[in-house]
């Protein structure tokens, strides 16, 4: 629901005559330095889930079909960078990147000149809010029909306090009526420009939001308040670098799945490698793609005699792919094993093998698949554990070779993006798989997640443009309980097969 902070539920908007903008502009304000990050770039070029904070920024305005045109304002000195990540992207609705001014004001003049005459939309959105969704472009747009200026706010969870110099309280307003401004802040170009031409009169002029100047200089303009979001924030302290990352990581998670038509469309054709593939999230995911149309290739331990720490193994299953198909599109590795004690009591010989197979093995899947991705511009896929967040007791060697992958992960995404080559990490909640059986024995089937969910959630992020993320995977509300999954086989009757441990 929208607030309007300065009239009445019953104000008529003002409108003397319907507004016909000739387009809408996002202008871009990247003029930050750092300096409370403690960067030695601006903070915009700060890379978060695998790309640079402004990337993210622009791709929404890129992707929002109200914006025709897209300006970016610089910090001085850094043009050239932002001008290299627009070509890189192809953000085509980017017109000009140039540098900002010394003051938020000065760097609004600047825009105001760079989008020139007419009627125009304008949006003034800060770089480092790379959150900002689609529904708030839509809605701050949508509002200019009826106002000439539009704010973005979020009602304040704290109780704000009014102090005086000497740090002593002078007044607590109404916490009710209180809002946090986000951006971005829209307003019809004539109402902007005279805000600021009033402005340039007054020696005592200075402010650092767009929306204040409408109200100081233009005080019988209404200020539409429409509803911003918790997620919206703004990149300033190094807390908020770890925030806004988690949050891309559960933005992705939420990633809308296509139609049966669509997912043949995009996967028709591909060839994908799934290292683990026998049996649970390797084994669906396997038979998830085949269905609509992808060429798989399954190999691990039990079925195919592979052992994924080993680079011979790993350097032959590819080959094998690429000649019967001509490309590798994908790279799954969901190889792992699970097991549980103290370090202290653990043998040697098991301990080798859980590192060897849980680390060594991605990374080696890693190395050989990257001359493959590179041709199809495709992407790795690999697999944590919610462990990883945490270490746990009896399960030391699992945990951190999980928060390894995750590392990797995140490294390999920004090494390989000149590659054009994605990095992503699948994290998916307890599932119900061969592998935990073995490990855990029958758990209540309610409490489980079922492999084919996390397959298919796997495969959203394979044809998605994502990278450098770890991807959480949970039930939804509601979802039905996983069929009883069959243990993985017994150390005897993994004996009598090729070395066999795969994940799940």
């Amino acid at each position: 629901m929208t607030q309007d902070h300065t009239t009445g539920p019953d104000a008529t908007p003002e409108t003397p005559a319907p507004w016909r903008p000739s387009r809408t502009v996002a202008v871009v304000l990247a003029g930050g330095t750092g300096t409370r990050l403690g960067l030695g770039i601006p903070k915009q070029l700060l890379k978060i889930a695998g790309k640079p904070i402004i990337e993210h920024t622009l791709a929404v305005f890129e992707a929002a079909p109200e914006i025709d045109e897209i300006i970016v304002l610089m910090a001085t000195g850094h043009v050239a960078d932002a001008q290299q990540i627009v070509d890189k992207a192809g953000f085509r609705k980017v017109s000009k990147v140039i540098s900002g001014g010394d003051t938020r004001n000065a760097t609004t003049r600047i825009a105001l000149d760079a989008v020139g005459d007419g009627d125009v939309n304008i949006l003034f959105h800060d770089a480092v809010r790379p959150l900002v969704s689609a529904r708030i472009v839509r809605e701050c747009v949508n509002a200019l029909w009826s106002y000439s200026a539009v704010d973005v706010a979020i009602p304040s969870a704290d109780t704000i306090i009014q102090v005086d110099e000497d740090e002593c309280i002078t007044d607590i307003p109404v916490r009710s009526r209180l809002r946090r401004g986000q951006t971005p802040q829209a307003f019809r170009s004539g109402t902007i420009r005279e805000a600021y031409r009033r402005a340039e009169g007054d020696p005592d002029f200075a402010a650092t939001d767009d929306c204040g100047v409408v109200l100081r200089y233009l005080p019988g303009t209404p200020i539409k308040v429409i509803d911003g979001s918790d997620e919206n924030i703004k990149v300033t302290h190094p807390v908020d670098v770890h925030l806004a990352d988690k949050l891309f990581q559960l933005a992705a998670a939420q990633a809308p799945r296509l139609s049966h038509r669509s997912y043949t469309e995009e996967l028709a054709g591909r060839t994908i490698v799934v290292f683990g593939g026998s049996y649970g999230i390797g084994h669906d995911l396997a038979e998830l793609a085949r269905g609509y149309g992808a060429q798989v290739f399954p190999f691990s331990r039990s079925s195919t005699g592979t052992h994924v720490e080993q680079t011979s193994d790993v350097e032959a299953a590819l080959k094998t792919a690429f000649e019967a198909t001509g490309r590798i599109d994908h790279v799954v590795v969901t190889a792992g094993i699970l097991e549980k004690g103290a370090l202290a009591e653990m043998d040697e010989e098991t301990m080798d093998r859980v590192l060897q197979v849980n680390f060594v093995g991605p990374v080696i899947a890693a190395r050989q698949s990257l001359p493959y991705l590179q041709q199809t511009k495709g992407q790795l896929l690999l697999y944590t554990s919610s462990s990883y967040t945490r270490g746990r007791a009896q399960y030391a060697l699992y945990s951190s070779t999980k928060a390894a992958l995750v590392n990797l992960t995140q490294a390999l995404s920004d090494e390989w993006a000149e590659f054009g080559v994605r990095v992503n990490c699948i994290n998916p909640e307890r599932t119900a798989t061969p592998m935990r059986t073995k490990a855990f024995g029958e758990e209540p089937e309610h409490t489980l997640l079922a492999a084919e969910a996390v397959a298919q959630s796997s495969l959203d992020v394979l044809i998605s443009d994502l990278t450098g993320q770890v991807i959480d995977v949970r039930r939804a509300p509601g979802e039905p309980s996983p069929a009883p999954v069959p243990a993985q086989p017994t150390a005897a009757e993994h004996d009598r097969l090729p070395n066999g441990v795969d994940a799940g």
